[in-house]
């Protein structure tokens, strides 16, 4: 366990990290992995599909159903894992069928059709309301029985619990490629965050005043905000600042 975390601390990026729980999730008995995360949660939802971080190993026609057809919004242990921390047997979810809305439905279905009915989900135990994240791990598809990923979970849940918050942290503080800045435009966003106008921000990178304008104005382009202060804040949410 100690060399499976000090590995994970010594990543330098999020695929790295992944890469790891991976290997490790497999090792124990599952199969699948999907870990989401985002840090502009709201009580109205869960904020810009694009500003997600979403980790899986499962195939494109999964995705592309699940998140961005917006299934995910209505899986009952995403709203689980909103509000709660720890882990969750899928189990759950047959406890609280009979109360689910047509769309939780219609979204169990659809993880069934993949395969996807036997499992873990982790909430993660984050330190701002506005942050949201968690992670699910499936037997492998059509096969075993709730029963049997209890099991794992009896033997291997405290490791991989561990794992994945060890792992959450360290993914938390690395760089989130989610909506690109080119090296100019992080460069002038961390230059008028140290509190440089415009003028003073020309003058240290050599570049006229409307040239630094047009670059923030193609990092609010990027970054889908309206102002250059939202801009500074997203970024700093995404890790982009000062990176080596």
């Amino acid at each position: 366990m100690t060399q499976d975390l000090e590995r994970i601390i010594e990543c330098t990026s999020i695929d790295a990290v992944w890469d790891i729980v991976l290997q490790n999730i497999l090792r124990c008995g599952f199969q699948n992995a999907l870990y989401g995360f985002t840090r502009f949660h709201t009580k109205n939802g869960f904020g810009d599909t694009t500003d997600h971080l979403v980790l899986t190993n499962l195939g494109p026609d999964y995705v592309k159903g699940y998140f961005d057809e917006g299934r995910y919004v209505h899986g009952p242990l995403v709203k689980w894992a909103s509000e709660n921390s720890g882990a969750c047997s899928w189990g759950h979810i047959d406890e609280i069928y009979d109360t689910l809305s047509d769309e939780a439905k219609e979204t169990v279905k659809f993880n069934h059709s993949f395969g996807l009915q036997y499992g873990y989900t982790i909430g993660f135990n984050n330190s701002t309301t506005r942050s949201k994240g968690a992670i699910g791990f499936s037997l492998p598809p059509f096969t075993g029985s709730q029963e049997e990923a209890d099991e794992i979970w009896k033997e291997h849940g405290r490791y991989i619990k561990m794992l994945c918050d060890i792992a959450h942290l360290k993914i938390m503080s690395l760089p989130f490629d989610l909506r690109r800045l080119t090296s100019r435009q992080r460069e002038v966003l961390e230059w008028v965050g140290d509190g440089k106008t415009s003028a003073d921000v020309a003058t240290i990178m050599g570049l006229t005043t409307a040239t630094v304008e047009k670059h923030l104005k193609l990092a609010r382009d990027a970054l889908d905000v309206e102002t250059t202060a939202q801009a500074i804040l997203k970024a700093s949410l995404l890790n982009q600042f000062y990176r080596l």
